[in-house]
């Protein structure tokens, strides 16, 4: 399991709470050859992402190798309260994974 991949936070605006999050993951395609050896570098991308609030999934994506490098996520939603949970976790192609756990502020 990766460690310390997740950066998060969670803001409530009125109704709406808005969630930040950049995923530190190398999201290689398997596409690219190293310039050095000149053999294919294995595909490594994030395949799943979750969101849940108070353990209620509120936001999930299917990703694959064309998300960017150490992506950036920023969704809204509402029905949430000022100290509640906020988790989001990841799974990639290789069966590694990371969660981070915050508050809403």
């Amino acid at each position: 399991m990766a460690k310390n991949t997740i950066k998060l936070t969670a803001k409530n605006k009125g109704d709406i709470t808005e969630v930040k999050t950049i995923i530190k993951h190398i999201m290689e395609t398997g596409l690219r050859t190293d310039k050095k050896t000149g053999k294919t570098i294995p595909a490594h991308f994030i395949t799943e992402l979750t969101c849940m609030h108070n353990g209620k999934l509120v936001f999930s994506a299917d990703w694959g190798a064309a998300v960017a490098k150490n992506p950036y996520l920023f969704f809204k939603f509402s029905g949430a309260n000022v100290g509640d949970e906020i988790k989001i976790s990841w799974l990639d192609n290789t069966s590694d994974s990371d969660t981070r756990t915050t508050h809403i502020i």
